[in-house]
């Protein structure tokens, strides 16, 4: 599959993005994830036209998919907006204009009855592939099946889709690995590894998969002994071939395939950074599922996290979600019958990048302004955090502050023929967890590379020159982003509103 020219933008008239959608079919993995809800919230706002969305979901049936989207998805607050234009009608929009599979990405043909995988190839018009584990940690079963032969399910459906215009596929920017500099829009070729003298072969790691689970099976391993087992291996290989853990190793291996099967299709593939809360439309502030950033907002307002590994001048790479999909959106529109490949970095580093002293600085302002209340109702003092930046100072903070305490207490519980075990395993277990964060977020909160986005300031561009007035309701500008002031007025209290 060849590549477009990045200096090229094809296909439609990208200032009708809207129409674009009306009376097509399309298909969408991965809605009950925060960027799926948030993608099939707009396209039905800006286009109540769309003929039909289907929604693959993991579901025994029909009816449980229903249900499911009903309760993941249609009810969430997003879809405030949508449920007050219609009011009692909402209801009957949704049932008209959505439709819940029940199937699964990882199964061939997504476990779809033969009738029902016709009916769908024969009429399916735009294809958006979002299901995906994120866990840095996953078993590498577990992330191999939904991340890498996901990926190679989906690309074999869209090859039997007779009319299909546009197959979407959403990856991750951290793909690069730990790479430092400038990391270009490029699409992965099968056996491309991070780390020189390696090469990849993704059949030979589905075969490696299937081998050890026999011999786990064969020596009658526990589920924990199993579990253990797998998420070691997925963290042993992915860190043999350069990537930093389970999640983009996979991610990385998904991209590859899209690029090596056969099939002549018009493919976009993009990478978003660390995606944030809504900066606009519709929700200002509105996020689920806590990433790495929030996780320290959380941490900090519960004094929960007392120190943090990261460097206050890193770039931190983030964009708001709302932009994200209305990136997608457009490029869909733009490349749509376009038989190739092509990225799109959806990143801020180089066009408006921002540090983590910025988050800081715009926190410390926010919860002055706005401190937690306790119980009494009392303004609650924050201590503040303590950063580290570099791994090694953590790591002899951290022994100096809690692996000695440590140590004591395992002698004193010796001495007195483990009365404190209890206690001891438990503060064991938590120290050996931190170490293990540190090693798996290390990657992004010390990250030193800048995301190159010529492909997606070339397809802003073309949005820009085919502006016809009024309201521009796809906006993805981030060079136009304060970040203090998002951090401060919707972030920080989007974040406590829906994820505290």
């Amino acid at each position: 599959m060849r590549q477009t020219d990045p200096m090229v933008i094809g296909g439609m008239n990208v200032g009708c993005v809207a129409s674009y959608f009306g009376g097509k079919n399309i298909l969408i993995t991965g809605s009950t994830g925060f960027l799926g809800k948030v993608l099939v919230e707009k396209i039905l706002r800006v286009q109540p036209g769309v003929r039909k969305v289907f929604l693959l979901v993991r579901a025994t049936n029909d009816e449980s998919a229903r249900h499911r989207i009903q309760t993941e998805v249609t009810r969430r607050e997003i879809f405030q907006v949508l449920r007050e234009k219609y009011g009692n009608g909402f209801g009957d929009f949704i049932q008209e204009k959505v439709c819940p599979l029940a199937g699964d990405v990882i199964c061939e043909d997504f476990g779809l009855d033969t009738a029902k995988l016709k009916e769908l190839s024969k009429n399916m018009d735009i294809i958006v592939n979002g299901a995906a584990t994120t866990n840095f940690y996953e078993r590498y079963d577990v992330a191999f099946d939904t991340n890498v032969l996901g990926a190679k399910h989906m690309y074999a459906f869209a090859n039997k889709c007779i009319k299909l215009k546009m197959l979407l596929h959403i990856s991750t920017a951290y793909v690069s690995g730990e790479q430092e500099g400038l990391i270009l829009e490029k699409p992965f070729i099968m056996g491309d590894t991070l780390r020189a003298g390696t090469h990849l072969d993704v059949e030979s790691e589905l075969n490696l998969i299937k081998h050890t689970k026999m011999e786990l099976n064969a020596n009658c391993a526990t589920e924990r002994a199993e579990r253990k087992t797998m998420k070691e291996l997925g963290l042993k290989r992915a860190r043999h071939f350069g990537w930093p853990n389970t999640y983009v190793f996979t991610k990385a291996m998904g991209e590859m395939l899209l690029g090596h099967l056969e099939g002549d299709l018009p493919v976009v593939i993009v990478r978003p950074s660390i995606i944030t809360s809504i900066l606009k439309d519709p929700l200002p502030g509105w996020i689920e599922g806590v990433r790495t950033i929030d996780s320290v907002i959380l941490g900090y307002t519960k004094q929960a996290l007392k120190f943090f590994l990261v460097d206050p001048d890193a770039i931190m790479d983030v964009i708001p979600g709302d932009m994200v999909v209305n990136s997608m959106m457009v490029a869909m529109a733009a490349h749509t019958e376009e038989k190739v490949q092509t990225v799109y970095h959806l990143t801020s580093s180089v066009s408006n990048p921002t540090s983590y002293t910025t988050l800081q600085e715009s926190g410390h302002r926010y919860f002055k302004d706005n401190p937690p209340r306790g119980e009494n109702g009392e303004p609650i003092r924050l201590n503040n955090m303590r950063f580290f930046s570099t791994v090694v100072r953590l790591r002899a903070y951290i022994v100096i502050k809690y692996k000695f305490p440590l140590e004591v207490l395992h002698l004193v519980n010796v001495l007195l023929c483990g009365l404190f075990s209890r206690r001891y395993n438990e503060l064991n277990g938590k120290y050996r967890l931190a170490m293990h964060l540190i090693e798996l977020y290390a990657p992004y909160t010390l990250f030193k590379g800048r995301f190159d986005d010529m492909n997606l300031e070339k397809l802003r561009k073309a949005m820009e020159s085919n502006r016809d007035g009024g309201e521009y309701c796809f906006d993805f500008d981030l060079r136009r982003i304060d970040w203090d002031d998002y951090f401060y007025r919707v972030h920080f209290p989007g974040v406590l509103k829906y994820l505290a």
